[in-house]
């Protein structure tokens, strides 16, 4: 064999020797490389979803605006009508409809504030939702008032939006026949079941009253916000009787929940 035939055969072994680490460099290399591109494109869809999540805030905080000004406009519309009635019946019922709308124009401002809470402290929450609606209710009526007695408890915000706007329907239709108080009183009857109740001081129901009989439409929407939290719904005449009680029973267990 010849010294150059000697040489290619001695270096040959040498560089194949050296293939396996080169191979396993640019293995590696291109994984570092894939793994930077994958980074990249979840830093550009955390930024696009940022964005989109603070459009989205926007859109609802107009909508939120909007929409309360909406209610306060129809409120304010109803009212006026009220006064060019030409009966004092439908000039009631028209003022009635201006309070209903306006009440639930609070309560919807106030819903608004848990749209990001998975739960809410009940007790609290009620408190200032009746302070909310004594203003609105009562507020050129001397000796009226709205008395809230609650316990604490978390509950899960999917229940606290309907019993809000139950609240606000049972309170609106008691503020039609109270004397001078409304009672608001939240207790719990065991760590998942609850029961809240409005009395007034109001003639009292009559003996053949039934609910789903009601052809009235504060009652059609209470038993749909009663049947929605998978409630039981009670009456009853307070002492003597004078005054109403409306009670509901509920579970804050989503699982207990009868179905809406």
């Amino acid at each position: 064999m010849s010294i150059t035939g000697r040489i290619i055969g001695y270096q040959f072994p040498e560089r194949r020797a050296e293939g396996p680490d080169t191979r396993a460099q640019r293995q590696s290399d291109a994984l570092a490389a894939e793994l930077r591109k994958a980074h990249g494109r979840e830093q550009v869809l955390l930024t696009e979803k940022h964005d989109l999540s603070q459009h989205q805030a926007m859109l609802a905080e107009e909508f939120e605006h909007r929409l309360m000004n909406s209610l306060q406009l129809i409120s304010s519309l109803l009212s006026l009508q009220s006064k060019a009635a030409t009966t004092p019946e439908t000039a009631n019922q028209l003022n009635i409809a201006s309070l209903r709308v306006a009440a639930l124009g609070r309560v919807h401002h106030r819903l608004h504030l848990l749209d990001h809470e998975k739960t809410v402290e009940f007790g609290q929450y009620l408190k200032n939702l009746c302070e909310d609606l004594t203003g609105l209710l009562f507020e050129n009526k001397d000796g009226f008032a709205i008395t809230c007695e609650s316990t604490k408890a978390d509950i899960p915000t999917e229940f606290a939006i309907p019993l809000g706007f139950l609240v606000n329907e049972l309170i609106t239709n008691a503020s039609k026949y109270a004397v001078g108080n409304i009672t608001v009183r939240f207790e719990n009857i065991s760590p998942a079941r609850h029961s809240l109740s409005v009395t007034d001081d109001g003639p009292g129901l009559p003996a053949d009253f039934d609910p789903s009989k009601s052809k009235g439409l504060g009652m059609k929407i209470v038993r749909t916000l009663v049947k929605q939290v998978g409630g039981e719904l009670y009456f009853a005449n307070g002492e003597n009787g004078d005054g109403t009680i409306f009670t509901v029973m509920f579970h804050s267990d989503r699982n207990a929940v009868r179905g809406t």
